[in-house]
């Protein structure tokens, strides 16, 4: 009986490429898919933590590392609301929130679903609310801090995605200018019809405008859009008093 020859396999064949490639693809898309699934907890936490860091800017608490920032969120804020145009309550959220208004994003916001943070701060009661809009090369974003009146602004804090460093990046990285906002007025003294509060090249109003920033006039535009935009969401909760 012949001995029956053994076929060596072809590896110049087109059939064998084929294979090999789709193998090493699935191989690579499988250790792609798992290393981002083990490592998505740790960058929902980072993230999360960067948001908290950002509302407590806003508060004028600045310069924490991640343990006290984290505590100081637990501390200072009573509860991350959801309320509506109406300044009905949604959810009413939680101490230390992180699953109520915390949750939401830009699109919620655009959807009606409205952020607010009610704060403790050395006693005193301060309202945080989170404002989107664009710059001049994309998405910008913030926190502002409300006193108590309502009509009055405690601290505020901005960011962005691709401003122009030493120009429109200023309003993420110049900590000065941020600051100028402190004590800002949400509304003219003609009353809450509209939100006055803006950033102009030249400062007509002191109690309600902030001088832009320098050589980034389509930045300071965005930030007044954005500021007039997201804070009219929220006159009904401003006017109740």
């Amino acid at each position: 009986m012949a001995e029956e020859k053994k076929k060596s396999l072809n590896t110049n064949s087109n059939t064998y490429t084929i294979v090999y490639s789709t193998i090493i693809v699935v191989v690579v898309a499988f250790l792609l898919a798992f290393v981002f699934q083990a490592l998505k907890p740790v960058q929902d936490a980072n993230v999360a933590l960067d948001k908290k860091k950002q509302i407590l800017n806003s508060l004028n608490l600045r310069g924490l590392n991640d343990a006290d920032a984290a505590k100081m969120y637990k501390e200072v804020i009573i509860a991350d609301e959801i309320i509506d145009a109406s300044g009905k309550v949604l959810k009413p959220g939680t101490a230390g929130g992180e699953k109520d208004g915390f949750t939401l994003n830009s699109a919620d916001f655009k959807a009606g679903k409205l952020a607010l943070y009610i704060c403790n701060v050395k006693g005193k009661t301060k309202y945080v609310i989170p404002v989107y809009g664009m710059g001049l090369w994309g998405p910008i974003s913030g926190y502002i801090a409300i006193n108590e009146d309502k009509a009055t602004v405690y601290g505020a804090y901005f960011t962005h995605e691709s401003e122009t460093a030493g120009l429109g990046a200023e309003i993420k990285d110049n900590q000065s200018w941020q600051e100028k906002f402190a004590g800002k007025k949400l509304f003219s003294s003609a009353g809450t019809a509209g939100i006055a509060l803006s950033v102009s090249k030249k400062v007509d109003d002191p109690t309600t405008q902030v001088d832009g920033v320098t050589g980034a006039t389509l930045t300071s535009n965005g930030v007044t859009e954005m500021l007039h935009d997201g804070l009219s969401k929220y006159l009904k909760f401003f006017q109740d008093k």
